[in-house]
């Protein structure tokens, strides 16, 4: 329990730094589109900047994500709407609350130990160092 407690507090603790720290609307899809990618041919057309090879299905769930981290009232409160907390909690609010799947029990196993849960934790690595910024053209 005390493991479970600490890392409670040390989360708690990052995520009200985040809710502090603002960004742009450029920074937040910048995000998105780090945490979003697949695998490393889209990440290195990424880098280059080559938006024509990437994907439709990609694009398409890029600008979901950062529709919703525009346009969900839990992403309008002062503590999400333009910060790396809210950014982040787009994307997975995401998967949460906008994907669809085919069943509950698929949802939760997106989230819990599937492509949400992969997601969230490459999310969490560039908000955490912000070498996002760093990373796209």
């Amino acid at each position: 329990m005390g493991i479970t407690g600490s890392l409670g507090a040390e989360l708690e603790s990052i995520f009200n730094h985040w809710a502090n720290v603002r960004i742009t609307d450029k920074e937040v899809k910048q995000l998105v589109k780090l945490a979003m990618c697949p695998n490393k041919e889209v990440l290195k057309n990424l880098k280059k900047g080559a938006n024509d090879n990437l994907s439709t299905t990609y694009k398409n769930m890029v600008e979901s994500v950062f529709e919703y981290s525009q346009s969900s009232p839990t992403q309008q409160m002062h503590t999400t709407a333009w910060t790396i907390f809210g950014a982040y909690n787009a994307i997975t609010g995401y998967f949460q609350n906008i994907r669809k799947y085919k069943d509950e029990e698929a949802k939760f196993k997106s989230i819990m130990d599937g492509t949400g849960k992969q997601r969230a934790q490459v999310a969490f690595t560039f908000a955490k160092t912000l070498r996002f910024t760093a990373l796209m053209p």
